[in-house]
């Protein structure tokens, strides 16, 4: 997902809205008189890669339309502490009551995107492409898997319907179930669609080989074992992908074994989130 679009991104911001309860923020209504009017800036305050800020910018507007906001960095910047993201000026009642929201966006997001930039540059000069998976937030999957590509990473399929993706799970549930009969019906059913299969073992591996998926999943594979199956690939079809406790102190190791992908659910559900604040410039 290299982009959203205002209509993909608007039901998650009335959510996040309506859920902080932002028309009715009864602390500046008491404090701040109404017609008061600011310019606020959001501004990073620790190092890393900066997403989601057209929905911070969504997020104001929607609140309050007559806000005005300036983007200082693109999506996909290296930002420093200190570095302004966001400029917003109007209805300082609406400021306030917009900020955690906006906020949560961009700490969350830029998170996400810093996480994958550092797993990208790690294994920088191999053939692998780090993707994410579907281990996101419920709700949040689309904007978690636009962070992913501010961050230079790749997106695994987005739901159920968009890839098949048959794993060691669906094949043991069904024992009469084999491995080349599964991705011979899923390529009979939906020949249009991308059909991965995760194996277990050297033999499954060679067995999936011989069917042709479009790619062989190897999940939890030590290194050795990964190199052999890049050795009997030889360059054959099928993408290798890996997963599976890959971690920024291992991911580089895996990348050298010659495969093509690398899914790292922590991208999304264990990513900290890039410390940002609202600071006011100015009444």
């Amino acid at each position: 997902m290299t982009d959203l679009t205002p209509r993909a991104v608007l039901p998650i911001i009335r959510q996040a809205l309506a859920e902080d309860r932002a028309q009715q923020d009864i602390t500046s209504r008491i404090v701040v008189p109404a017609d008061q009017r600011l310019t606020a800036r959001i501004v990073a305050k620790s190092s890393g890669i900066v997403a989601g800020i057209q929905i911070a910018i969504l997020t104001f507007q929607t609140l309050d339309p007559s806000l005005r906001c300036r983007q200082h960095v693109r999506s996909g910047s290296k930002v420093r502490s200190g570095t302004a993201i966001l400029t917003v000026q109007g209805r300082a009642r609406s400021i306030f009551a917009a900020e955690r929201t906006a906020l949560n966006f961009v700490m969350h997001l830029s998170g996400i995107a810093t996480l994958t930039r550092a797993f990208v540059d790690r294994a920088r000069g191999t053939r692998a492409k780090i993707l994410d998976t579907r281990k996101t937030l419920p709700g949040l999957r689309a904007l978690a898997k636009y962070a992913v590509h501010a961050g230079g990473g790749r997106n695994h399929r987005v739901d159920l319907a968009d890839a098949i993706l048959i794993k060691t799970n669906q094949l043991r549930a069904v024992p009469e179930q084999t491995i080349s009969h599964a991705i011979a019906e899923a390529k009979r059913v939906r020949p249009r669609r991308f059909v991965e299969i995760e194996v277990a073992s050297m033999d499954e591996f060679q067995t999936a080989l011989a069917a042709q998926p479009d790619a062989i999943l190897l999940d939890n594979w030590l290194p050795a074992a990964i190199r052999n199956a890049v050795k009997l690939r030889r360059g054959r079809k099928p993408l290798l992908e890996v997963s599976g406790g890959v971690t920024l102190a291992n991911v580089r190791a895996l990348a050298r074994t010659g495969v093509d992908r690398i899914s790292i659910g922590r991208l999304t559900h264990s990513a900290p989130a890039l410390d940002c604040s609202l600071k006011i410039l100015d009444g």
